[in-house]
């Protein structure tokens, strides 16, 4: 019988700090690699120790800038030219996420355009978390194993023990999300309508159902600028709710969003470490991924069901 191929783990530039917690947690040591950088910027990873015949685990989320998922690439290529039998990656956050159809003329379909890249560049598999639309998953001509921040937060949210919660979607694309939450928790579930004026900026919303007397859970799978989650905190607290939470797998946190938190009405937020965050607040908490990322790598390596880990 033919022995096993080894399990290696290598980490990216901008996930070593999550990298490193997951290797912790599945008690191996973190593969060698490097990344020189020229003069011009232009990066040049390589691995610093064998890798043929392993399986190759790339642990690297693709948020701007560019050079992150470029780097993602090149450790792709570079895994497929020394001879590894299988390279996956774990891209916690898949940036680009949002691009997922042509929702007016002469525009890319971003997320395809990624997918094709991931695949052209030698991919065998792909685990992430959270994606921004399902349907992303058929933009890969390979394996996606899709995880779930809410098998993090719903214990959580659980243990909380907030007596009157309810669970809200920040906009209509959210419903499905936001149900999900709900019927787990067996509560009940309003949602906020928002037109905007243009990306990032949130023109109007409206609130469709009670949240008086309430203790307000907004979920998302991203937060960005925070304008539409703190103007729905904000709606949420004037029609009578006693207290709001935002719980939201990726904190992408860009332009002012630390200044929209602190000045909203939420009262904390919670983010997992799919992207590291860029300075302190008092208003945000993180509960890491390591375990989960840890399960569904060795649960890929061994050939064993992934959705096991959230259907019995």
């Amino acid at each position: 019988m033919s022995k096993q191929a080894p399990l290696q783990i290598f980490s990216c530039t901008a996930t070593r700090y999550l990298t490193t917690k997951i290797c912790d947690s599945l008690g191996v040591g973190l593969g060698k690699s490097s990344c020189p950088v020229f003069a011009d910027g232009e990066v040049e990873p390589c691995y610093e120790e064998t890798i043929r015949g392993s399986h190759v685990f790339i642990v690297q989320s693709t948020r701007p800038p560019a050079d992150n998922l470029l780097e993602l690439l090149l450790m792709i290529d570079a895994a497929k030219r020394a001879s590894a039998y299988k390279i996956i990656a774990v891209i916690p956050y898949f940036g680009y996420a949002r691009q997922d159809r042509k929702d007016k003329p002469r525009v890319s379909i971003g997320a395809k355009l990624m997918a094709d890249l991931l695949s052209a560049a030698g991919v065998n598999r792909i685990i992430t978390m959270d994606l921004h639309a399902d349907q992303i998953q058929g933009f890969f001509n390979v394996p996606v194993d899709h995880l779930y921040a809410s098998s993090l937060f719903v214990p959580f949210i659980s243990k909380m023990g907030l007596e009157n919660l309810v669970i809200a979607s920040p906009d209509v694309g959210g419903t499905k999300r936001a149900n999900t939450y709900s019927k787990m928790l067996g509560t009940d579930m309003v949602i906020c309508h928002k037109s905007r004026a243009k990306a990032n900026v949130v023109d109007s919303m409206t609130l469709i159902g009670d949240v008086k007397n309430k203790d307000v859970i907004i979920v998302d799978d991203m937060i960005d600028t925070a304008g539409t989650i703190s103007k729905a905190a904000d709606l949420m607290m004037q029609k009578g709710a006693n207290s709001v939470r935002a719980f939201a797998a990726h904190g992408v946190l860009s332009g002012n969003a630390y200044e929209n938190i602190e000045k909203s009405a939420l009262k904390e937020v919670y983010f997992t470490d799919s992207i590291p965050p860029r300075k302190e607040s008092d208003k945000i908490k993180y509960i890491t991924t390591a375990e989960a990322f840890g399960e569904a790598i060795t649960r890929v390596y061994k050939n064993q069901s992934i959705s096991s880990m959230y259907y019995s």
